[in-house]
């Protein structure tokens, strides 16, 4: 079932949105090399006790999970996609990080990511970094009244694939409100004009995936959680969460 937010929930969401946009830019302040996951974590959890709002990755079980998610960010280095548990892994020069942070305040949620380097970047990993965040604009562009969920999954993708880049099967974003995952789902590839039509509203969170292999397939780590390119190939990944409004797409976990 689908929620249609009213304009004072969506102003909720976007208090927590700006916590998320905080949480994130601190973990970025702070990887560097020598630094562990496990320490952008706890910077992380600083910020979200700091406003008063939890953690909805925090304790999280869906049903592959073998074990309850243990951060309150996903940190996914190299050729991780997705879904890194934040541990002991020290980052070293070079590396590319992507941090998912989600926060709940006054119960609205705000989910979002961000990729980056560390140390001395990677010509390849800039590329893969520039069009990941192009995929995430342009899917926002398509985020308005009228358009459909696969305006902004056709959007998504083909920056994507201009780029020669691949495109994780089964994975995108989705509907966020009180939860974290609501209904619809807005994938990251697919034909124009199809599936639910937009509606001012609407709060999604869209999150272009991308591997530099250009493969769509992947792998699962022993731990249940983190997502790895079959190929050892790099991924990146970036995330908004969206109001539709009549005046357009607004961005709710912008700083």
């Amino acid at each position: 079932m689908v929620e249609l937010k009213t304009d004072r929930s969506i102003d909720k969401m976007r208090a927590a949105g700006r916590v998320v946009a905080h949480a994130l830019a601190a973990a970025r302040e702070t990887a560097r090399v020598g630094v562990s996951l496990r320490e952008l974590d706890a910077v992380a959890r600083e910020v979200l006790r700091e406003a008063g709002a939890d953690s909805p990755f925090l304790g999280y079980r869906p049903h592959f999970a073998p074990v309850p998610f243990p951060g309150v960010i996903c940190a996914s280095v190299n050729d991780a996609i997705v879904h890194g548990i934040p541990g002991d892994y020290r980052l070293r020069d070079g590396d590319l990080v992507s941090v998912d942070c989600g926060a709940r305040l006054d119960g609205w949620t705000g989910d979002a990511a961000v990729s980056f380097t560390v140390g001395r970047p990677r010509p390849a990993d800039l590329r893969l970094i520039a069009t990941a965040e192009e995929a995430l604009a342009a899917g926002i562009a398509a985020a308005v009244p009228g358009n459909r969920i696969g305006d902004i999954a056709h959007a998504v993708g083909t920056v994507c694939r201009a780029a020669g880049y691949g495109v994780p099967d089964g994975f995108g974003g989705h509907g966020i409100g009180r939860s974290m995952h609501e209904d619809p789902g807005v994938p990251n590839e697919g034909p124009p004009g199809r599936g639910m039509k937009l509606r001012p509203g609407l709060v999604i969170a869209i999150e272009p995936m991308l591997t530099a292999g250009g493969t769509d397939d992947y792998t699962c780590d022993g731990d249940g959680w983190t997502l790895r390119t079959v190929d050892g190939s790099r991924a990146a990944h970036a995330e908004h969460t969206v109001a539709v409004t009549a005046d357009g797409p607004r961005i709710l976990t912008a700083l």
